[in-house]
């Protein structure tokens, strides 16, 4: 794949734009904030419809509550605040009034995982997507660039229950195409290989997709997919790739508990074994610092995706 690219944008302004133009498009959407509104990029959609939004306060487990109740009235809300706060924080009030009840919710996360950078260990939430995949009828959605999690977020409004959005907070590169289609729970071919599988979420396709570049000089052929929909799992492309390559690295930014990388083993071993390698957070907290250093420091940048599709090999 052609790695050259124009822009970079965080993915929250994704959403952002997504939720602007879902404003225009559809009446049905609301949208909620537990006093974040800057950093969940919601300014434009407030200016274009202000009796259409709710600012919540740092109240969360209000804020999912008032969501799930504007659903019974046929709206169709978007709760936003930080990853942490919109999981861990607000469980309960998630499990019992959003996912049990099978409600219309989409629950907009940013400022996921370790790329949060500065803020530090409590803000950094590396469990969100083990907690939002166990749930049942939940939807877990990590797209991998701004492009993408604009379609991702109009999608969304297209399905009938709950939904997880999950966002980063810096700017990453802009690569893939403005005008996708984005199909939950279908994985992407990215770049095609013959020795190793890389199925990657989130800022982790790009770090994989320069590490399949790097290894191609060394005569390493590795196949690249994009899994942006982590729950449903596009288990067909997986093991379709699988059975070509025998070899599997998963990447994400998240505990290697709980991840897509347990969710793609779970498939693996149920119908088709296969050496598998993990580049995610080896259960760990974060800490402070850029989110280049904590990638490194942590090993889910491209540089531990090459070392990982090397210790299979």
């Amino acid at each position: 794949m052609d790695l050259t690219y124009t822009e970079k944008k965080d993915t929250r302004s994704g959403f952002g734009d997504g939720l602007t133009e879902l404003g225009r498009t559809n009446p049905n959407v609301v949208a909620l904030c537990a006093d974040l509104i800057g950093s969940l990029k919601m300014d434009q959609f407030i200016k274009e419809n202000p009796e259409r939004f709710f600012q919540i306060g740092i109240a969360e487990a209000n804020m999912m509550g008032i969501a799930a109740g504007l659903t019974i009235g046929g709206k169709i809300p978007f709760t936003g605040t930080f990853a942490e706060f919109s999981t861990a924080r607000v469980y309960d009030q998630i499990r019992q009034s959003i996912a049990y009840s099978n409600k219309n919710v989409k629950i907009a996360a940013s400022h996921a995982g370790l790329t949060l950078g500065e803020d530090g260990a409590t803000h950094q939430t590396l469990e969100d997507i083990g907690l939002m995949k166990m749930l049942p009828g939940m939807v877990v959605i990590n797209p991998c660039d701004y492009n993408q999690t604009k379609a991702a977020t109009i999608a969304a409004v297209e399905y009938e229950g709950p939904v997880y959005l999950r966002f980063g907070r810096p700017a990453v590169p802009v690569f893939t195409p403005a005008d996708q289609k984005f199909e939950i729970g279908k994985g992407i071919l990215m770049n095609e290989g013959s020795d190793v599988t890389i199925v990657a979420t989130g800022h982790l396709v790009w770090e994989s997709l320069v590490a399949a570049a790097e290894l191609e000089k060394e005569g390493i052929s590795c196949e690249v997919i994009n899994i942006h929909t982590i729950k449903p799992l596009d288990e067909e492309i997986i093991l379709n790739s699988v059975k070509k390559t025998g070899k599997i690295v998963t990447a994400e930014e998240h505990n290697i508990l709980g991840g897509l990388g347990e969710s793609v083993a779970r498939v693996l071993a149920q119908k088709l074994p296969t050496k598998q390698a993990f580049v995610a957070v080896n259960d760990k907290f974060g800490e402070s610092g850029t989110p280049s250093d904590l990638m490194k420091k942590y090993g889910i940048d491209s540089t531990a995706v090459i070392e990982k599709v090397k210790s299979l090999l």
